[in-house]
C-alpha cells in the first residue's frame, strides 16, 4: 500500500495540491491530492530533485 504525502504548503482549502509517495528507489510517484483514485505519475527521482530544486528557486513565476 502506497502512503501519500502531501506538502506542509498545502492549505485545506482543497486546492491545487499533489501529493507523492516516497520508499520507491529511483522512482517518485505524485499524484493529485483532489483526485486520489485518478491516475499517478512516475517521474525518476532525479528529474523530480531537479523539478523541485526549480520551484524552489523561483524558475517558474507565478
Amino acid at each position: 500500500m502506497l502512503i501519500w504525502r502531501k506538502s506542509s504548503y498545502s492549505g485545506t482549502n482543497g486546492g491545487n495540491c499533489i501529493e507523492v509517495a516516497p520508499g520507491f528507489l529511483g522512482l517518485v510517484p505524485v499524484r493529485d491530492s483532489k483526485d486520489p483514485r485518478g491516475p499517478a505519475l512516475v517521474f525518476p527521482a532525479v528529474a523530480w530533485e531537479a523539478f523541485v530544486t526549480a520551484v524552489r528557486e523561483g524558475d517558474f513565476p507565478a
